[in-house]
């Protein structure tokens, strides 16, 4: 009885002449109570300024979006729902240690390099590969791992004739079945990479395989030509397209960016038709309005082929660079527009962007609808004055240090936001359809067998 009149004088002071009852003590919690809630509302009306450092203009809260530094490279993070650090434990499967696991990296023969794969868009399978490789968050120990990733160079070894879409689903099957911690999680906390437009599709049973693993991809839509999508925007993670590594460096680039007023076209368009609409329209409107818009014929063999520097120097030669979908969604000329520091306009309806949810992308470039590709965009174009231009060349000159395959050790990089997508991923609880839980905390699978015991090859959804 005394240590609690003790805990009532510390709390609520010393004895007065008027007794402390229940009620007074109830008050006092609901007044500190709605005080606490009425700080946490007036916080919230009115957002904290932004540094002039940040490329956004003061429209959103600063906790919820990424601040730069004054010089590119330099980022900070937004804390909310991502913490203040990141904090992971990553296992990397080893190619020797998974039977088949070789032939989703190298080919049938095994004849295919990861050099050879580092070329085009299906470069980040290796890249992300390697920098997890090198990356301080890697674990060796499966019991401690948040996340584990499974390498495969899996569409540069079909490109190349290595594997044929059946051997890739076969063989997929057949490493996923030899794994106890898929199986221990239903695959929840298991990371693939699919780099190309097809993303998942290129395992023809990923939707009953892999549908609640963690996909990183570029690809957010794959609608046009199947009934179904294999991105999941709870689960998955858009990842940035993969410029050419000459664009990207940090000394000497294949090709310096020219100053607005010498580039000698309003908008480009660099691409190949495909027999896409909105491709075909942007040609017919190049060859209306040639002096401002530019649409050269590509070749991709010969002796006209256009090579890289080429490439990137008619790409320099615009204000605008016109990024409309092909055969899929995402487009590379997004990316690499930020790299020849001319504004891209996204002429693609349904595209998912990287770190949209902490990057304001209407900050450093136009999204336009498809539907409305004519002389109306032109103009459009042609109306926004220098001024803004220089503005959101400006911004994305901070931004696309975020699209660059940089190790971890460097703050803004896009591995370093793949990173950081990931911790928002992690759950620590393993539950399935074939996992079960007793009193003691051990892990079990349908016939109470506990997890340690769990021998492959595993039995598959």
């Amino acid at each position: 009885m005394g240590s609690t009149v003790n805990i009532k004088s510390r709390v609520f002071g010393p004895p007065s002449s008027t007794p402390c009852t229940r009620s007074h003590q109830i008050g006092a919690l609901a007044l500190i109570a709605v005080t606490f809630f009425a700080t946490r509302l007036l916080d919230q009306s009115f957002p904290s300024s932004i540094s002039s450092s940040s490329f956004f203009d003061g429209n959103g809260y600063e906790s919820n979006i990424i601040r730069f530094s004054e010089d590119e490279g330099s980022v900070r993070w937004p804390r909310r729902g991502y913490g203040s650090y990141i904090s992971l434990k990553i296992y990397i499967y080893d190619e020797n240690e998974i039977d088949g696991l070789k032939q989703l990296l190298y080919g049938r023969d095994g004849t295919i390099s990861a050099d050879s794969c580092l070329k085009g868009q299906w470069g980040t399978q290796v890249k992300i590969h390697k920098l997890l490789l090198k990356s301080r968050f890697r674990t060796h120990k499966k019991a401690e791992a948040d996340l584990f990733f499974i390498p495969s160079y899996v569409k540069c070894v079909r490109m190349m004739g290595g594997l044929n879409d059946k051997e890739i689903n076969q063989t997929y099957v057949k490493v996923l079945s030899q794994m106890p911690y898929f199986r221990l999680s239903g695959g929840r906390n298991h990371i693939f990479v699919f780099p190309s437009g097809a993303g998942a599709h290129l395992f023809k049973s990923w939707a009953t395989y892999i549908n609640r693993s963690i996909i990183l991809t570029p690809e957010g839509d794959r609608t046009d030509k199947r009934d179904t999508s294999a991105f999941n925007t709870w689960k998955d993670i858009i990842i940035p397209g993969n410029v050419d590594d000459g664009m990207t460096t940090h000394g000497v680039r294949l090709v310096e960016p020219l100053p607005l007023s010498k580039r000698k076209y309003l908008a480009n368009y660099l691409g190949r038709a495909q027999g896409k609409l909105g491709r075909l329209q942007l040609i017919d409107l190049a060859k209306q309005f040639p002096h401002k818009l530019e649409s050269p014929e590509l070749k991709f063999s010969g002796p006209e082929k256009l090579g890289k520097a080429d490439y990137f120097l008619h790409l320099r030669n615009a204000k605008f660079c016109l990024a409309p979908r092909g055969e899929s969604s995402w487009t590379l000329r997004f990316y690499e527009s930020f790299f020849v520091e001319c504004v891209p306009v996204l002429l693609s309806d349904h595209a998912e962007l990287p770190f949209q949810n902490v990057v304001d992308y209407s900050q450093v470039s136009i999204k336009w609808p498809s539907s409305r590709i004519g002389v109306q965009l032109l103009e459009y174009l042609e109306s926004i004055p220098d001024k803004r231009i220089e503005e959101m060349i400006a911004r994305g000159r901070k931004l696309r240090c975020l699209l660059v395959y940089g190790p971890d050790s460097e703050a803004c990089s896009a591995f370093s936001g793949i990173l950081w997508e990931l911790q928002r991923k992690t759950r620590q609880f393993h539950q399935s359809s074939e996992t079960f839980w007793l009193h003691n905390g051990s892990i079990v699978n349908r016939d109470l067998v506990e997890f340690y015991k769990w021998k492959p090859p595993m039995p598959l959804p």
